[in-house]
């Protein structure tokens, strides 16, 4: 019996031994409140949120109507309106891309309305951030209030300009079926020959009829490099085996942000979904990370590849830059000499833009603008 009272003894004092795992549990306890405050402050900030989710509905959305027009237009079986202007001209679409005003809109003015029959030949719209500190206005003019879409934030080397550029080409798309090119420009772009020369070049007037001009398939120029130091960075900024298998590294491309699309690569753009959701994640190593100039070369290098010239009809200068930030031109350096260099090229066509220039490089352009930049 006594055998037996001290083995139950013996049991209860083991099972009234607190745990040593309690104090832990409590320490952690105590200690969380701390680390939620002190996270913020040793942690690196977050990388830049994706687009949120309304804003995609809302593209999307839009996205879905241009598609949904361009689809009906292309439609064999619609009646034919017997009052269409079939022989009349094509327009070029011209995308102005801005978080800033448009400090160039004189020499603009002056590019378009050089000859006033050039009015039915081009479109304007812009995309302006509306959360910059300073709002945007519209300069009047060509650049009248009815000429700016409505526009979402815009932030360098993010998915975000990709979304502008979307935006601006949907609501071409939709606003108006004579548009049968796309160029996208900056704020800090200039023009550097004059609007007829463009035109021309672009639907090759000299080789065809006016007739023929709306049939002929053209090809998109934009910029489309396979090969450079920095690629593999760049696909893999965003984390390795993150871009597959929609975008195997072999079809990986980088190329210039400006472009000028035919309506078919404008629609193709705004249709896809299968690339855009890989593009539009975020980064990892920011300083790789520049969606604007991989997406376009991307998506048109895999879909229509023969269908791009592969190079940009906009010229920048990159020999001396900064963070990411090519060469800027100031009044010093504004010349009729700059502007005959700015149009070579090595390519079929010679340049038709250039950036970056300064806001106060207005007013030397503005002095030459007649006799060099749009004398062809």
């Amino acid at each position: 019996m006594m055998i037996t009272s001290s083995s139950s003894s013996s049991n209860s004092a083991v099972a009234a031994a607190p745990s040593p795992l309690i104090p832990t549990i409590i320490l952690l306890l105590l200690c969380l409140p701390g680390l939620f405050y002190l996270a913020p402050h040793i942690l690196p900030p977050p990388p830049t949120p994706p687009i949120s989710f309304p804003e995609e509905l809302e593209d999307l959305s839009l996205f879905r109507r241009a598609a949904a027009v361009e689809s009906n237009a292309n439609n064999p079986s619609r009646p034919k309106s017997h009052l269409g202007s079939t022989n009349s001209k094509p327009k070029i679409a011209f995308l102005f891309l801005t978080n800033s005003d448009l400090h160039f809109a004189p020499l603009w003015e002056q590019f378009f309305n050089g000859n006033k029959s050039n009015r039915h030949l081009y479109s304007l719209y812009v995309h302006a951030d509306p959360t910059v500190k300073t709002k945007i206005k519209s300069p009047g003019g060509i650049f009248s209030e009815d000429r700016f879409i409505t526009a979402k934030k815009t932030h360098r080397g993010t998915a975000t300009l990709v979304s502008a550029a979307r935006r601006l080409l949907a609501t071409a798309l939709l606003d108006d079926p004579s548009n049968a090119f796309f160029t996208l420009i900056s704020q800090y772009c200039v023009p550097l020959h004059s609007f007829n020369f463009f035109y021309d070049t672009l639907f090759e007037v000299k080789s065809h009829q006016i007739a023929e001009l709306r049939h002929l398939k053209y090809k998109s120029f934009i910029e489309i490099i396979s090969k450079d130091p920095n690629i593999l960075d760049r696909y893999n900024a965003r984390g390795k085996g993150v871009m597959v298998p929609e975008v195997p590294f072999n079809k990986f491309r980088m190329g210039s942000q400006f472009f000028t699309l035919t309506r078919r690569h404008a629609l193709l753009v705004v249709s896809d979904r299968r690339l855009w959701k890989k593009f539009k994640l975020n980064c990892l190593r920011p300083q790789s990370c520049y969606p604007e100039e991989h997406y376009f070369p991307t998506l048109l290098s895999m879909e229509d590849p023969e269908g791009c010239t592969g190079y940009t009809l906009t010229r920048v200068n990159w020999t001396d830059s900064v963070n990411g930030h090519p060469h800027t031109y100031y009044p010093p350096e504004v010349s009729p000499e700059l502007v005959y260099k700015l149009r070579q090229s090595n390519f079929t066509n010679s340049y038709m833009f250039a950036r970056k220039f300064s806001p106060d490089c207005l007013q030397p352009l503005m002095n030459m603008a007649t006799e060099v930049i749009f004398r062809d």
